[in-house]
């Protein structure tokens, strides 16, 4: 069956730079010093890690990916990568509407970098997905054929921000799943994706994909806001969002980031046993671990 990850985090130089800039106290404010500090691998180039990240991808025998610039003004680094893998990578990148420039930053990331999937965190930004700047964001996916709109919604958490001790301000009222119905009813065709079922609003996130058929879910991530709820299994969320949204509305993905940890196959394992075990036939069980990927972002050719 193939496998393909809809939800990686590129963290690249310039991500790391980002957050070093953000820590003006550091004595030594560069990518490589975060780096040391975190114990993580330093990821190189762009250019470096994006191979990094396809051996990676070909050691779990991984397709495809999505990898996400995780910091606004960082989608150039996976461009790069995406340009370095063409048939193998799949870029998405994180847009803060409140910026002056987002509209012609999205415009360039689509058109020039060629990348395919918007990422906005209300929460983190402070810009409800219902805002007109918004708005304008998503009119532009719809003026293009191939680009989703990833909306982070329910509970927000960094947490390389926490390791670092750097502050996270984020207005978690912004992030309810209930709140992508309006742009994704004035723009059916564009396809909207809610990562980790909702992040720990999985009620809102199955009526608002009940409500609107253009609205996916993303299952990544070990999905610890599981015990906001007291009794709720993942086998029991899966249950739920494959009755709502139907196995060709729901992406398989990890949230994998850096290195050397990798890719996370343990969320795979763990989420391949409770498809298995609920039954779900091989090809829907496909549609969910890859199929789905495929038609929403086919590959380069």
């Amino acid at each position: 069956m193939t496998i393909n990850d809809a939800h990686c985090h590129f963290f690249s130089p310039q991500f790391f730079n980002t957050l070093a800039r953000q820590r003006p106290a550091s004595p030594e404010p560069d990518a490589a010093a975060i780096c040391r500090e975190l114990k993580w691998d330093d990821p190189g180039t762009a250019d470096a890690l994006a191979d990094r990240w396809v051996a990676e991808l070909d050691a779990h025998g991984v397709s495809r990916a999505a990898i996400i610039a995780s910091v606004p003004a960082d989608e150039a680094s996976v461009a790069e990568a995406v340009a370095h893998h063409p048939t193998r990578l799949v870029g998405f990148f994180m847009v803060d509407p409140s910026a002056p420039d987002a509209a012609d930053r999205v415009r360039h990331a689509i058109d020039e970098l060629q990348l395919r999937g918007i990422c906005l965190f209300p929460a983190m930004h402070h810009v409800p997905v219902t805002d007109d700047r918004v708005t304008r964001i998503v009119e532009i996916a719809a003026s293009r054929p191939g680009v989703a709109v990833f909306v982070h919604c329910g509970v927000l958490s960094v947490g390389v921000r926490a390791k670092l001790g750097l502050p996270s301000r984020f207005d978690m009222r912004l992030g309810n799943p209930l709140e992508v119905l309006k742009p994704a009813l004035a723009f059916p065709a564009v396809p909207f994706i809610i990562p980790h079922f909702g992040a720990g609003l999985l009620r809102e996130a199955l009526m608002a994909a009940d409500t609107a058929r253009n609205i996916h879910l993303d299952t990544s991530s070990s999905n610890g806001w599981i015990r906001y709820t007291p009794g709720l299994t993942l086998d029991a969320v899966f249950k739920a969002a494959l009755a709502v949204a139907g196995p060709s509305r729901l992406l398989f993905g990890t949230d994998s980031s850096f290195f050397p940890r990798g890719w996370q196959k343990g969320v795979y394992d763990t989420q391949r046993g409770i498809v298995d075990a609920a039954g779900v036939s091989a090809a829907d069980a496909a549609l969910i671990f890859g199929g789905n990927f495929e038609r929403l972002f086919p590959a380069a050719g």
